[in-house]
């Protein structure tokens, strides 16, 4: 089974990165283009939580739900229980650094479907494609979590 990993750092504490985390915009906001998402349903991450939404390459749907498990302050797991691919579970893992530094880790295991049932996952999920989703959510991370700091600070000076 194909596994993907990938870590970044986040200039903020591990509150700030799991409370974005937490955010039920969270998809949307780290989707960068040409993948556009639609919500049709996203409780709020929790134990058993569902997220259900359709993945939009360009034209090209791809509809997803997925179930949220070990659920804590210092990351979480989300399963697809119905979707494009075989199999998908992706772990978040937030570990300090410092008091002011983040490490953010993200395990993914995946199976394609076989044949030609498999193919559009096999060219959207490879490595070097997730490779690139994960970076561009990386620097979306960062830009975010610096916004919500700066947004907190605007109203602490208030």
């Amino acid at each position: 089974m194909p596994v993907f990993n990938y870590k970044f750092t986040v200039d903020a504490p591990v509150t700030a990165v799991s409370n974005f985390h937490h955010d039920t915009r969270i998809l949307k906001k780290l989707s960068p283009p040409p993948i556009f998402v639609q919500i049709h349903n996203f409780e709020p991450l929790g134990e058993g939580s569902e997220a259900e939404f359709t993945l939009w390459f360009g034209p090209l749907p791809l509809r997803w739900l997925a179930v949220h498990s070990n659920v804590s302050s210092n990351g979480f797991t989300d399963t697809q229980a119905r979707g494009p691919l075989a199999f998908w579970q992706h772990t978040h893992k937030f570990t300090a650094v410092s008091p002011t530094q983040t490490e953010v880790h993200e395990h993914i295991e995946y199976r394609h479907k076989p044949g030609l049932a498999g193919l559009l996952t096999r060219i959207l999920f490879n490595k070097p494609g997730l490779w690139g989703l994960f970076t561009a959510r990386k620097l979306l991370t960062r830009w975010y979590v610096r916004q919500q700091a700066s947004e907190a600070q605007v109203i602490s000076e208030k």
